[in-house]
């Protein structure tokens, strides 16, 4: 028998055979307590449909973090509470497999915050939490608390954004590698608007205050809304970034010529701006 099984960023889909071993979808429980599977073209298919931690342990799913890896577990069984079994049981174990980058490149765990392993030496690894901010003004003394709103009126002011690390000693600086801005929250998006390619500001209106400098990389850009959508709609920024440590690489990005840099440690963190007009 096969077992399908498809790791997506923020959800697991398993797939098994039409009528295993004579057992219907109805007696089938993902985790052995979830009868959720649905019939669908000669499978039963069973979704864990979050792998953030308010929901990591759902229908009986087991998470377990190995650095760098994150896996996550579970099974479908049989279950038949008649006084006689006339089917083989069933227990389809399976397995899905993240490096922990890529559960923060996908903002699988948050939206704003990710927490990233950052590699110390001999000494062994940290954690250290990346979050992206909106703040006030080009002081970046203000952070803005979500949501973010921008009234149509104010197309084409500036945003001022930026990413900053807790927990960091002055060794480790963060670096903003591409920022990009598109009408949906999936980051791979068709339709985006690039802000910050390889380290460096896109256009003259876009302008890159530090980066790689110290435990916060900021920016400003014009505020703008994507044509053809309506008028309340939302824009949403995205960020990869990592941890350089300065011990080992030059961290401060020039934009006339990167450095090859080795041991990132990030990810995309994703933010929303909402683009409200006030006539509605």
């Amino acid at each position: 028998d096969v077992i399908l099984v498809y790791c997506y960023p923020k959800t697991i889909i398993t797939r098994i055979p039409e009528c295993p071993y004579g057992w219907e979808v109805n007696q089938l429980a993902l985790g052995g307590i979830c009868y959720n599977g649905i019939h669908d073209s000669g499978y039963y298919q069973f979704t864990i449909p979050d792998l953030s931690p308010k929901n990591k342990s759902y229908c009986g799913t087991q998470s377990e973090f190995k650095n760098p890896m994150y896996h996550f577990y579970n099974s479908i069984v049989s279950n038949d509470s008649s006084v006689i079994v006339k089917s083989q049981p069933v227990n389809y174990s399976f397995t899905c497999t993240y490096n922990a980058n890529y559960l923060v490149n996908q903002a699988a765990f948050d939206q704003r915050v990710a927490t990233v392993h950052v590699k110390n030496g001999s000494s062994g690894s940290f954690e250290s939490q990346l979050s992206l901010n909106f703040y006030s003004n080009a002081k970046f003394s203000s952070i803005k608390e979500a949501p973010f709103v921008v009234e149509t009126s104010e197309i084409g002011s500036d945003i001022f954004a930026g990413v900053e690390a807790k927990g960091l000693s002055d060794r480790f600086k963060v670096v903003l590698n591409n920022c990009w801005a598109t009408p949906s929250s999936e980051y791979f998006y068709q339709i985006h608007w690039p802000l910050i390619t390889k380290g460096c500001a896109t256009d003259y209106s876009i302008l890159v205050h530090e980066n790689g400098k110290t435990n916060r990389a900021t920016f400003q850009f014009n505020a703008f809304r994507f044509r053809n959508i309506p008028k309340l709609s939302k824009v949403w920024l995205h960020c990869e970034t990592h941890v350089c440590d300065s011990e080992k690489f030059s961290c401060p990005v020039t934009c006339d010529k990167r450095q090859q840099r080795a041991e990132q440690t990030g990810g995309v963190l994703v933010a929303e701006i909402t683009v409200r007009s006030k006539c509605l």
